[in-house]
């Protein structure tokens, strides 16, 4: 090709190619920086392969990318030593521009910058999108090739000529437009070099390292070099000491504890993929944070939104994925459909299974020790995948209120001969608070069965799986019924009240109540044990479950609207009831008494009542 000056039409369908550079990437326009550093990398990488098979004539020299502000020409300069380009090959890279159709492309991607620049090869004229006019100077490293400078001021219009360069390599020079001009500030630049070039694999330098002297802060004539580019996860686990991964975790998230476990991935085949999932400390639910995990491809950093790329339990996890094989610049719904995602989706969750029933198995101790910080992450993955249940059923833990653990063939052991009801099914009895719950605990532990602790904050979520998966079995709260139904051993009683009498101890009992905002009471008769107490207070299972789910998960207001029900159940056996359903006149303190301590066992007696309960009980002492 000529070098002689000369002009051209850049090849694109449309001439409004940058226009809707800058109007539909202008949400996301920092990543012009990622995008112009990444270019300079591929750059490099090509020189260092080309010196490796001896096709580079002399050294390889510093290959260092350096970005450079001139705040008075308002320029923002990439510069690299690497392959560089032939006046042919700009006009095979810069100037022709595919597109099928603008329209097309405006309607399916003006939503999505990333979308537009990496499935159309914009990443270069991302420039445009903080830029009046861009440059480039670049000299390839083909021997005898000519320097040559190429010009375009946002326009389809270029220019292209021979100029002088001392060394082989491209600059990109960006006149920054008046409305980027935070792209002109030195802690911008430095922030977003941090945030997209934090690992990349070639030096990235920013300047020269500054320190204290004399009361102010100089420059030394050290480089800034800002990158690491042997980050961990591209290292192999048997050079790395459990130091190394906490000292990279801590790195990552300043101020966090110390993770509990790590999972270093590493696979080439049947798709690329490496990387560092740490399970954080959590000490309550207020502490989950989605969003965590830093996607990368190729060592640039892409995003912190992974759902679609690792199951939706794992986004709990912290750490770094790095893949060139994910098609990242592609929209979310062609991510989740994408065979390849899902390929390594589910090659992360057998990963983070193997690796869990690993540590189980090999010191047990150390798991239930960290338990309570494993468990939501285990529950949420059972949940949500099924895969995963088939290999976290062999390995998750539940604890009873004595906190001795089991696993859940262990406890269906320990459990199934006392606990198997009239007709054939297992119970499994729980408590979601031990010292609320301690009356029924105690009850239920008198008969000599088990409870389990379940006060996990996805609970409620787990008993329903376990429900499904486990045939002919159920979990009933340890203060949903009296303790004679729980588990029933045989038909009950029949109670042999008329009418007239039942009608008559309802409003007898439905009188004593106090009034609860939102909280209704079914009064019910039972023949329970002569030592059993006289009434007793329950809430429905089935109710009490969806109510609590509601509050948790959307689509449920139904339930979460309903007011709380309350089963009052009196003891036809007891003396006491016995004495006063004789005397109903002289028996409404006697009543009131029973019924409020019934209420004060559930938490439920408050102000005005428990205030009068306490007045009653000191006359009546």
């Amino acid at each position: 090709m000529s070098t002689e000056k000369q002009s051209g039409h850049i090849g694109v369908t449309t001439e409004n190619i940058f226009p809707i550079i800058k109007k539909f990437l202008y949400s996301d326009h920092e990543i012009f920086l990622r995008e112009l550093v990444s270019n300079a990398v591929d750059a490099t990488q090509k020189l260092k392969t080309l010196a490796s098979v001896g096709e580079l004539k002399g050294e390889i020299g510093d290959v260092s990318i350096r970005i450079s502000l001139n705040e008075k020409k308002k320029t923002l300069t990439i510069s690299d030593r690497g392959i560089g380009m032939t006046a042919e090959e700009i006009e095979k890279y810069i100037n022709q521009i595919a597109f099928s159709s603008a329209n097309d492309f405006l309607d399916k991607y003006k939503k999505d910058a990333n979308a537009m620049i990496g499935h159309f090869g914009l990443g270069f004229y991302s420039a445009f999108m903080v830029s009046k006019r861009v440059e480039i100077i670049t000299q390839s490293y083909q021997e005898g090739a000519a320097a040559i400078k190429w010009e375009c001021d946002g326009s389809p219009e270029y220019t292209l000529s021979e100029t002088k360069k001392a060394d082989r390599g491209t600059d990109i020079i960006l006149h920054i437009d008046d409305e980027n001009k935070e792209f002109l500030e030195k802690s911008r630049i430095e922030s977003l070099l941090k945030k997209y070039c934090r690992f990349l694999p070639v030096p990235i330098v920013f300047g020269k390292k500054t320190e204290w002297k004399d009361g102010k802060s100089v420059e030394t004539e050290e480089d800034n070099i800002l990158n690491e580019t042997n980050p961990l996860w591209t290292r192999k686990p048997s050079e790395l000491t459990d130091d190394d991964y906490i000292r990279f975790y801590k790195d990552l998230y300043p101020f966090s504890e110390d993770p509990l476990f790590w999972i270093h991935l590493n696979v080439d085949y049947p798709f690329n993929l490496t990387g560092i999932l740490y399970f954080p400390k959590v000490k309550s639910g207020i502490d989950l944070q989605k969003n965590k995990i830093q996607l990368y491809c190729n060592q640039v950093y892409v995003t912190d939104s992974v759902e679609g790329i690792v199951p939706e339990f794992l986004t709990l996890l912290h750490g770094v994925i790095d893949s060139p094989d994910i098609p990242l610049n592609v929209s979310r719904s062609y991510l989740q459909s994408d065979s390849n995602v899902k390929k390594i989706s589910s090659y992360i969750t057998k990963k983070v299974a193997d690796r869990l029933e690993d540590i189980f198995k090999n010191d047990r101790a150390q798991f239930e020790n960290k338990w309570d910080s494993l468990k939501i992450f285990i529950e949420y993955g059972i949940i949500t995948e099924e895969k995963f249940y088939e290999r976290a059923s062999k390995f998750t833990l539940v604890k009873n209120t004595d906190n001795t653990f089991f696993t859940l063939d262990e406890y269906k052991a320990l459990i199934e001969a006392n606990q198997t009801d009239k007709d054939g099914n297992c119970i499994y009895l729980y408590a979601t608070n031990k010292d609320e719950q301690y009356a029924y605990i105690e009850q239920a532990k008198e008969r000599g069965y088990d409870v389990l602790l379940m006060d996990g904050q996805l609970d409620v979520h787990l008993v329903n799986k376990l429900e499904q998966e486990f045939q002919k079995s159920r979990f009933v709260r340890v203060d949903s019924d009296v303790i004679d139904n729980l588990i029933k051993k045989s038909d009950n009683k029949a109670v042999s009240l008329s009418d007239e009498e039942r009608n008559a101890l309802v409003e007898l009992f439905k009188a004593a109540i106090p009034t609860i905002e939102k909280t209704d009471f079914i009064v019910g008769f039972e023949h329970l044990s002569e030592k059993g107490n006289p009434v007793t207070i329950t809430q429905n299972e089935f109710m009490r479950r969806m109510k609590e789910m509601s509050e948790m998960q959307g689509g449920m207001n139904f339930y979460g609207d309903l007011p709380l029900s309350y089963n009052l159940t009196v003891n036809l056996d007891s003396p006491l009831v016995t004495k006063v359903t004789a005397d109903k006149e002289n028996s409404k303190d006697t009543i009131c008494q029973m019924v409020d301590l019934a209420l004060l066992s559930n938490g439920l007696l408050k102000g005005e009542a428990l205030s009068k309960f306490i007045k009653r009980s000191f006359e009546q002492l």
